[in-house]
């Protein structure tokens, strides 16, 4: 169904990880193959730049595949889809997430948790991503999005917020209980808003002073540095940042039956932890593996009804190593996103908007 016969796709390929300076990203040129019966050709609008896109260059995760385009925060059109797809078609604003097959079959899928199958795959890392002009989505395991919307603005909330959800419902936060968020980045700042938006107060430990300052202004009780803490006991605790040493002391700044969430995929080495200091009082501790479709629906309704503020810094296609360099150096504030229809050699202003403006 309308697929461009010929068609060669431009994008940016992991070639030999390793750590941003040494260049691990490549350019590639390649034919596009046609949609799977099942799968849906996106012409790319707007691609979030995520962390896990960075511990995938960096070697971090180790590549499923070789020269794997990454990204998964992926708003596109539908350009061509297959013959077995009928939920969208060609024209259709599409998003594309990490979360990208799963058997359907196993206990876990079976039960509700799909995030957990052992056979689930992701998207750039099992497949080709949207660091391109071109991608191709399972129709199963896209999701309809506003077409008067921003492109850049809603790229980050399908992985970045999906993800930052699934994490605050992990943390087992109360009704109008105290949050502390360790690392405020392209997640946190969103999550941050759900937590708000329910009656939540909320506290940032955070490295970054313009983060801090991000935090500030979306109305947060205090800021902090990232090893600082918190000014009360807290009842949940999210940990963005990749860094394990932060895991004793974000549990010490629960209270009693507080609860830690590890949101990303990849965490540095945890230091021993004291049983007393640590973890006594029926402080829990846990980590959060990837999200499941009824996460991203929820949370991309809720995003719709609160208003959700997203902050972007805007990068050209061409410009995705420095994206990424960016996000390594700490230097985005809010989430990167590569935009494949603009030409300027560098980021974009930082862009406040509300999901639910047009």
């Amino acid at each position: 169904m309308g697929f461009p016969h010929s068609q060669m796709l431009s994008g940016w390929a992991v070639g030999t990880p390793g750590p941003i300076g040494t260049g691990p990203l490549v350019r590639r040129h390649r034919q596009v193959s046609a949609p799977a019966p099942d799968e849906l050709l996106l012409r790319v609008e707007a691609c979030g730049v995520c962390r896990t896109d960075l511990h995938l260059a960096e070697g971090d995760l180790t590549p499923h595949r070789p020269s794997t385009i990454p990204g998964h925060e992926i708003v596109g059109r539908v350009a061509a889809a297959g013959e077995a797809t009928d939920v969208f078609r060609v024209g259709d604003r599409v998003g594309g997430a990490w979360l990208r097959r799963t058997c359907g079959s196993c206990r876990y899928c079976r039960s509700g948790r799909e995030n957990l199958c052992p056979r689930s795959t992701y998207t750039g890392w099992d497949a080709d991503g949207g660091f391109a002009d071109l991608v191709l989505v399972p129709e199963a395991f896209a999701y309809r999005l506003p077409e008067s919307q921003d492109a850049a603005l809603l790229a980050p909330l399908l992985c970045a917020g999906i993800i930052g959800y699934r994490s605050l419902r992990r943390s087992a936060l109360p009704k109008g209980g105290r949050l502390g968020i360790y690392g405020f980045g392209a997640s946190a700042h969103l999550a941050a808003q759900v937590a708000l938006a329910d009656g939540a107060t909320v506290h940032v430990m955070t490295r970054s002073a313009q983060a801090r300052e991000l935090a500030l202004s979306l109305g947060v009780s205090s800021v902090g540095g990232a090893y600082d803490s918190p000014p009360e006991p807290l009842d949940s605790a999210i940990l963005f940042a990749p860094v394990g040493d932060l895991v004793p002391v974000a549990l010490e700044g629960l209270d009693r039956s507080g609860t830690l969430a590890i949101a990303g995929i990849h965490l540095s080495d945890i230091p021993a932890l004291n049983y007393q200091r640590h973890l006594f009082q029926e402080r829990n501790l846990r980590s959060v593996t990837s999200n499941t479709r009824e996460d991203g629906r929820d949370f991309l309704e809720l995003a719709e009804r609160i208003g959700i503020q997203v902050t972007v810094s805007r990068y050209p296609l061409d410009r995705a190593d420095q994206a990424l360099a960016d996000l390594a150096a700490d230097r985005v504030n809010g989430a990167a996103v590569l935009t494949p229809d603009r030409q300027e050699a560098g980021p974009q202003p930082l862009r406040h908007s509300r999901a639910g403006d047009a």
